[in-house]
């Protein structure tokens, strides 16, 4: 006799045993594929006095009883859950960590849904001394490992635009890419400051060339806009673009990849133009005071980045089309 729904008897868990059975196999996996290469498993705090500061990110603000409990106002600290370990990691890397790797849970607000849930399991790691070029490889080898796929293909973030849109991503004006979503899209938003390029290049992107990218056979998409660099280095190109990857398999976006900024006052620029970003959204400015930016002072090295949505791949493996059909207890019965 088949066991009730977690919706009927209010304590089941979401994903069969098959596949919690799956999402651990992959876990060792990772472990075994890290280790393999001489990279250390880290752990570093969930709950932070820092956050990213990320204009489409959205941290989860605890506050915590400093030393000796109690619950008067004056005595609680502000806290965030992390979005991702990044900014720990990083500073783990300044005081001389040289490869490291993290699985571990992340938390973002307002992200719920078919691919999205505010709690997910996600796999971060750095290696000091690699090239773009070698962190698109390393990359390209887990997914090869994960997936059980061909080894993925790299395009840059011109080239999809180009083959999907006949459009050319990096010089295209604001009103050229309204038009094009017009064009392609039922619906645009009216909400679309009328300076908000990057709006409409998501938009694009999400909605016109996303579900075409990687079927079949993975692709690593590079050289995104240098607007869109977060905390990646630029590359002096003509015209520059940002040393950011992403990987794409079956119209998901798997992962995200950096090498990685280190020059605190750019940091102190980049997150103080998210926050104002931020606030045009209506939401509010993050703290831009942290502990990266005195490791980033005393040396952070040169390093690749990468963060992985580990669900999303067991979705993959899993043949779900919903990220909630691999938790064990997704938010809608935690």
């Amino acid at each position: 006799m088949p066991k009730p729904s977690p919706q009927r008897d209010g304590f089941h868990p979401a994903a069969s045993w098959e596949v919690l059975r799956l999402r651990a196999k992959l876990l060792r996996r990772i472990r075994e594929f890290f280790d393999q290469r001489g990279f250390l498993e880290v752990e570093t705090p969930l709950l932070s006095a820092d956050t990213v500061v990320d204009r489409h990110l959205d941290p989860f603000g605890v506050e915590i009883a400093g030393e000796g409990g109690g619950t008067a106002t004056a005595g609680l600290q502000p806290r965030w859950l992390q979005t991702s370990p990044e900014f720990a990691m990083k500073r783990l890397l300044a005081a001389g960590g040289e490869a490291i790797y993290q699985i571990t849970r992340a938390f973002r607000q307002g992200e719920v849904g078919r691919l999205h849930n505010p709690e997910f399991t996600i796999v971060e790691w750095y290696r000091v001394g690699d090239s773009m070029a070698a962190g698109i490889d390393l990359l390209g080898e887990l997914a090869v490992e994960l997936l059980e796929c061909p080894p993925p293909e790299v395009a840059t973030y011109r080239d999809v635009f180009r083959e999907h849109l006949s459009l050319d991503p990096l010089t295209a004006e604001t009103a050229e890419l309204e038009q094009a979503a017009r064009r392609r899209l039922p619906a645009v938003p009216e909400s679309f400051a009328p300076d908000d390029r990057d709006g409409r290049l998501d938009l694009l992107l999400t909605e016109c060339i996303q579900p075409h990218l990687g079927r079949g056979r993975p692709v690593i998409v590079c050289d995104y806009p240098v607007s869109q660099a977060a905390l990646a280095m630029v590359r002096p190109t003509d015209p520059p673009v940002a040393a950011r990857f992403e990987l794409f398999a079956e119209g998901l976006e798997l992962a995200n990849g950096y090498l990685e900024l280190l020059d605190a006052a750019v940091l102190r620029d980049r997150m103080k133009s998210a926050n104002q970003w931020r606030l045009r959204d209506g939401k509010t400015a993050l703290p831009e005071s942290n502990r990266l930016l005195a490791a980033m002072e005393a040396g952070l090295p040169r390093c690749v980045g990468v963060a992985l949505g580990f669900d999303r791949v067991v979705m993959l493996r899993a043949g779900e089309n919903d990220i909630r059909r691999v938790m064990a207890f997704p938010f809608d019965i935690a």
